[in-house]
């Protein structure tokens, strides 16, 4: 009696032991939960709303490290639309999410508002205003920003509230080095004012 308690405790230890370094590989290289803590990413994503971030799409990276690995036939390269998680590149321990808007070699530019790439005028309906000021070009570059050509490499990001978002208009490009995944989808999300659920958000896709 005693061997086969010993046997099915040894049996219970292993599957404990397997799960928790599936666990730590699915962490490092394919998926990771997100919460949104800002309101920049309006109407989008609220604040309270969880998500999951694939870490493959865009090739995992080697935890402790800043090589990629790059996988043609399972992986691709960021592309504009794409709602991005990646580390602010001002203090990397942060965690951002934004809409990439430019990648490398592609021009950006913001006219009273209006974001042009490559000489054309993006259409974007995911973007709210909540200010209808427009700020004069060298106030600040909220509404009037660049020309600039974005480095090869790296990602121009955006928030989709447009006057409240802390993002590339301000302090630059993001190096593909910081990038975390590309966001999926909210598995929950807590009207933290109503203190109830918001239960049609739950496993929305993000756009």
């Amino acid at each position: 009696m005693t061997g086969k308690l010993h046997d099915r405790a040894r049996e219970y230890a292993e599957a404990i032991l397997w799960a928790l370094i599936l666990t730590l590989v699915l962490r490092a290289f394919v998926i990771q939960a997100f919460r949104i803590p800002s309101e920049s990413m309006l109407d989008t994503l609220r604040v309270g709303d969880f998500l999951f971030v694939n870490k493959f799409e865009f090739g995992p990276k080697i935890p402790f490290t800043h090589i990629r690995v790059s996988l043609p036939a399972l992986t691709r390269a960021p592309k504009r639309g794409d709602i991005i998680v990646f580390q602010y590149p001002n203090n990397p321990s942060q965690d951002y999410i934004k809409r990439c808007i430019a990648t490398g070699g592609q021009t950006v530019e913001v006219r009273e508002k209006h974001v042009i790439v490559n000489g054309d005028t993006l259409r974007e309906p995911y973007t709210i205003h909540i200010d209808p000021s427009i700020r004069p070009a060298g106030y600040d570059y909220r509404d009037n920003f660049g020309p600039l050509t974005v480095p090869k490499g790296e990602l121009f990001m955006m928030g989709d509230n447009r006057d409240n978002s802390n993002d590339s208009r301000f302090w630059g490009t993001v190096k593909m080095d910081y990038v975390k995944g590309h966001a999926m989808f909210i598995y929950w999300s807590w009207d933290s004012e109503r203190h109830w659920p918001r239960w049609n958000r739950l496993f929305h896709v993000i756009r």
